[in-house]
């Protein structure tokens, strides 16, 4: 029983030293986690950020009555750049969405910019919003596993979740006019 106990405080200690091991490493540099949720996609929907620099923590959320899943994860990587004050910084996002990083990463969007989001690919707004925050920046995309076992990604999860509960909701104009919701 005491061995067990030693091998799973030894095991919950290697997380915590790894955890801040890697928290230390990039106290130089800003992070930012970003999810987003829908329920129904199409639906009631939110977005959640954790923002880190060092030792200091920022958390960002809001939520919209009627968009959609890739609409809120694109969001919230618009809003936490738009959140910072200072230009030319590097910033690593991590997101559990592929459908952002492969489309950044892949050249994609770089593609869909240059034919005018030719074939009727979706979320233009958004998208050019993100090109035009994103030539500030020195951006790196991180994919991370949704609902998994990093507690950032998890976080930003809750509060997502938590907005597009909430009763305060904002309206995706955009996306309301162009799936033609009505209240």
């Amino acid at each position: 029983m005491f061995k067990k106990y030693i091998m799973i405080a030894g095991f919950e200690f290697l997380k915590l030293i790894s955890c801040l091991f890697y928290r230390m490493s990039d106290s130089k540099q800003l992070v930012i986690y970003t999810d987003g949720a829908a329920r129904g996609n199409p639906g009631r929907g939110g977005y959640g950020i954790l923002l880190l620099w060092g030792t200091a923590r920022k958390e960002l959320s809001a939520g919209y009555r009627h968009t959609t899943n890739n609409r809120m994860e694109l969001l919230a990587v618009i809003k936490g750049l738009a959140s910072l004050n200072r230009k030319g910084l590097s910033v690593k996002i991590y997101t559990d969405s592929r459908y952002i990083v492969d489309s950044v990463q892949k050249g994609w969007l770089k593609n869909w910019i240059k034919t005018d989001f030719k074939g009727g690919k979706k979320n233009k707004d958004l998208w050019l919003q993100y090109a035009d925050l994103a030539a500030e920046f020195h951006i790196m995309f991180h994919w991370v596993k949704g609902h998994a076992d990093n507690p950032y990604n998890n976080r930003c999860d809750e509060l997502a979740t938590m907005a597009a509960d909430g009763n305060h909701l904002l309206q995706d104009l955009v996306y309301e006019q162009e799936s033609g919701y009505t209240e």
